[in-house]
Protein backbone atom coordinates (compact mmCIF):
# COMPACT_ATOMS: atom_id res chain seq x y z
CA UNK A 1 0.00 0.00 0.00
CA UNK A 2 2.52 2.60 0.74
CA UNK A 3 5.00 1.13 -1.89
CA UNK A 4 2.16 1.99 -3.89
CA UNK A 5 1.83 5.38 -2.82
CA UNK A 6 5.23 6.26 -3.33
CA UNK A 7 5.38 4.82 -6.97
CA UNK A 8 2.70 6.63 -7.73
CA UNK A 9 3.96 10.18 -5.85
CA UNK A 10 7.70 9.21 -7.98
CA UNK A 11 5.62 9.40 -11.20
CA UNK A 12 4.51 12.72 -10.60
CA UNK A 13 7.37 13.82 -9.55
CA UNK A 14 9.38 12.42 -12.54
CA UNK A 15 7.39 14.49 -14.96
CA UNK A 16 8.23 17.84 -13.39
CA UNK A 17 11.11 20.17 -14.63
CA UNK A 18 13.81 21.64 -11.99
CA UNK A 19 12.24 24.93 -11.68
CA UNK A 20 8.72 23.02 -11.16
CA UNK A 21 10.14 20.53 -8.36
CA UNK A 22 11.56 23.75 -6.69
CA UNK A 23 8.51 25.38 -6.72
CA UNK A 24 6.70 22.49 -5.40
CA UNK A 25 9.22 22.10 -2.50
CA UNK A 26 8.69 25.62 -1.18
CA UNK A 27 5.18 25.25 -1.21
CA UNK A 28 5.05 21.91 0.73
CA UNK A 29 7.69 23.82 3.18
CA UNK A 30 5.19 26.67 3.81
CA UNK A 31 2.00 24.11 4.36
CA UNK A 32 4.66 22.14 7.27
CA UNK A 33 5.78 26.02 8.85
CA UNK A 34 2.76 27.48 8.65
CA UNK A 35 1.01 26.09 11.95
CA UNK A 36 3.77 26.74 13.43
CA UNK A 37 4.14 30.87 12.77
CA UNK A 38 0.78 30.70 13.57
CA UNK A 39 1.03 29.31 16.98
CA UNK A 40 3.80 32.17 17.35
CA UNK A 41 2.02 34.80 16.30
CA UNK A 42 -0.73 33.99 18.06
CA UNK A 43 1.27 32.88 21.74
CA UNK A 44 3.66 34.31 23.78
CA UNK A 45 5.48 33.00 27.35
CA UNK A 46 6.51 34.88 30.14
CA UNK A 47 10.16 34.67 28.99
CA UNK A 48 9.38 35.83 25.77
CA UNK A 49 7.64 38.95 27.18
CA UNK A 50 10.15 39.51 29.85
CA UNK A 51 12.77 39.61 26.80
CA UNK A 52 11.24 42.08 25.25
CA UNK A 53 11.04 44.80 28.13
CA UNK A 54 14.76 43.63 28.70
CA UNK A 55 15.15 45.25 25.23
CA UNK A 56 12.89 48.74 26.09
CA UNK A 57 15.19 49.04 29.04
CA UNK A 58 13.77 47.89 31.57
CA UNK A 59 15.88 45.76 34.42
CA UNK A 60 15.17 42.12 35.22
CA UNK A 61 13.75 42.61 38.21
CA UNK A 62 11.47 45.56 37.06
CA UNK A 63 10.36 42.88 33.64
CA UNK A 64 9.75 40.11 36.23
CA UNK A 65 7.19 42.04 38.24
CA UNK A 66 5.65 43.99 35.35
CA UNK A 67 5.43 40.20 33.66
CA UNK A 68 4.25 38.62 36.44
CA UNK A 69 1.63 41.20 37.26
CA UNK A 70 0.45 41.10 33.41
CA UNK A 71 -0.35 37.04 33.82
CA UNK A 72 -2.05 37.85 36.98
CA UNK A 73 -4.51 39.73 35.57
CA UNK A 74 -4.50 37.54 32.07
CA UNK A 75 -2.96 40.91 30.10
CA UNK A 76 -0.11 38.74 29.35
CA UNK A 77 -1.34 37.80 25.79
CA UNK A 78 -1.34 41.32 24.77
CA UNK A 79 2.26 41.63 25.46
CA UNK A 80 3.80 43.43 27.97
CA UNK A 81 5.70 45.64 26.23
CA UNK A 82 2.03 46.54 24.38
CA UNK A 83 0.33 46.92 27.79
CA UNK A 84 3.11 49.75 28.92
CA UNK A 85 2.98 51.18 26.00
CA UNK A 86 -0.60 51.53 25.85
CA UNK A 87 -0.88 52.62 29.08
CA UNK A 88 1.91 55.39 29.23
CA UNK A 89 0.19 56.93 26.22
CA UNK A 90 -3.27 56.99 28.33
CA UNK A 91 -1.78 58.98 31.52
CA UNK A 92 0.79 60.97 28.35
CA UNK A 93 4.30 60.02 30.26
CA UNK A 94 7.37 58.17 29.45
CA UNK A 95 6.82 54.40 29.30
CA UNK A 96 10.13 53.86 31.14
CA UNK A 97 8.19 55.41 34.40
CA UNK A 98 5.15 54.37 33.50
CA UNK A 99 6.52 51.02 33.24
CA UNK A 100 8.17 50.93 37.01
CA UNK A 101 4.87 52.08 38.66
CA UNK A 102 3.47 49.41 37.03
CA UNK A 103 5.65 46.66 38.27
CA UNK A 104 5.34 47.90 41.95
CA UNK A 105 1.85 48.10 41.61
CA UNK A 106 0.50 51.12 39.80
CA UNK A 107 -1.78 51.98 37.30
CA UNK A 108 -3.33 48.18 36.47
CA UNK A 109 -6.68 49.93 36.65
CA UNK A 110 -5.71 51.72 33.79
CA UNK A 111 -4.35 48.83 31.61
CA UNK A 112 -7.54 46.71 32.53
CA UNK A 113 -9.93 49.40 30.86
CA UNK A 114 -7.86 50.25 27.98
CA UNK A 115 -8.29 46.45 26.97
CA UNK A 116 -11.52 45.72 28.95
CA UNK A 117 -13.57 43.93 25.59
CA UNK A 118 -10.85 44.38 23.27
CA UNK A 119 -10.46 40.44 21.63
CA UNK A 120 -7.00 38.41 21.34
CA UNK A 121 -5.42 37.72 17.90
Amino acid sequence: MKTDLFEKRKQELSRLTDEELNRKFWELSEKIVDPLVKLAYENTTPSIERSVLLRMGFNSLEAKGFVDKCFERGLLGRGAGHVILKVAEELKRDYLAVGKEMAEGKHWEVAEKSFKGVKIG
